[in-house]
């Protein structure tokens, strides 16, 4: 554990090398940075959550507002905040700010990857070469054969920053791009790297025309954030208005996507494949149906990975903090009331 005395208390229940935590104190000469890895509220001494104005976290919050008397902000390690709901951090007067920013352009390399991926039949391929038997050419013909890119269509639901990157990578494989999002509007407030995800020319929809929009999908991206009104949206009717042999890219959250609604497709055809990185249950058990079942690509939710990820982090929460220091509002401000 390592203080600086001064007037701000910064908590961070995160393992941030030192050289970040001392470029955060150079940067801020007012703020007494503290950082304790914690798995649980009980990692934290009761004085260091008293003394607590802003808390640095990604899942570790206080058991009680009683315990953070002084706290004043909450700045996630995370993209999505429905995992406080139903926790203390939720309820708090406190504003809370999201990471969103980081990661869009290595998530929508990731969504690439698992287009071409699906689209060039690497879910057989791999199938192939745990075989080891040279298929004929009647057999890679007829199993291996591309599904084109160029010309087909993406629905990318959750059309928000990272949404438009994928986008705009899609539209440089000249595909049509369609985005679902909650409101044609924008949201209110700063964001963090904004500028990065440009607007495209994709075709925009609202969640009231969700099975039009399914019937125009040769290829499905689900990216919207996990919320009352998101959970369980992708479901069976909505997967029956999708185009036959469709395929689907899963990098939200798990419940967002009916999984036994979504297997029931692939097993029936009407979903041709699908590359999925989050899960009704994390970490994915062993022996689960998802590990072996073909036509699939799993991985285990690390779509968001940054590689500059401490940098972009220290850009986000020092730039934050500033602002906190000057009383000027926050970026990534979560709307409680929309639950991102």
């Amino acid at each position: 554990m390592t203080t600086t005395p001064s007037s701000v208390h910064y908590l961070s229940t995160l393992s941030f090398p030192d050289r970040w935590l001392d470029e955060l104190r150079r940067r801020h000469p007012g703020l007494a940075v503290t950082q304790i890895h914690a798995e649980s509220p009980a990692d934290i001494p009761d004085e260091v959550w008293r003394r607590t104005e802003i808390l640095h976290t990604g899942a570790v919050v206080p058991r009680s507002g009683a315990d953070v008397p002084r706290l004043r902000w909450i700045q996630l390690d995370t993209s999505g905040a429905d995992h406080l709901k139903g926790t203390s951090a939720w309820d708090l007067p406190v504003p809370l700010t999201s990471i969103g920013g980081i990661s869009p352009v290595p998530m929508a390399e990731y969504v690439m990857m698992m287009l071409l991926g699906l689209a060039h039949r690497l879910p057989q391929t791999v199938e192939i070469q745990r075989g080891g038997v040279w298929p004929s050419l009647a057999e890679r013909w007829n199993t291996l054969m591309p599904r084109r890119l160029r010309g087909a269509t993406v629905g990318i639901v959750g059309y928000g920053r990272i949404g438009r990157e994928i986008g705009r990578l899609a539209g440089q494989f000249g595909m049509t791009v369609l985005g679902l999002k909650r409101g044609r509007g924008t949201r209110s407030g700063e964001f963090f790297g904004s500028a990065a995800a440009e607007d495209t020319d994709a075709e925009l929809y609202t969640p009231d025309e969700l099975h039009a929009f399914m019937a125009r999908c040769d290829y499905l991206v689900v990216t919207c954030p996990l919320t009352d009104q998101t959970r369980g949206m992708i479901d069976a009717a909505a997967l029956g208005a999708l185009k036959d042999g469709a395929m689907v890219v899963n990098v939200s959250r798990g419940g967002i996507v009916d999984e036994a609604a979504l297997r029931a497709a692939l097993r029936s055809g009407r979903v041709a494949g699908a590359a999925l990185d989050v899960f009704d249950e994390e970490p994915l058990p062993e022996g689960h149906f998802w590990w072996t079942e073909p036509s699939v690509l799993i991985t285990p939710h690390v779509a968001g990975f940054a590689p500059d990820y401490e940098e972009q982090t220290l850009e986000l929460v020092s730039a934050n903090v500033g602002r906190f220091l000057a009383g000027h509002e926050l970026l990534n401000l979560v709307d409680r009331t929309h639950g991102y």
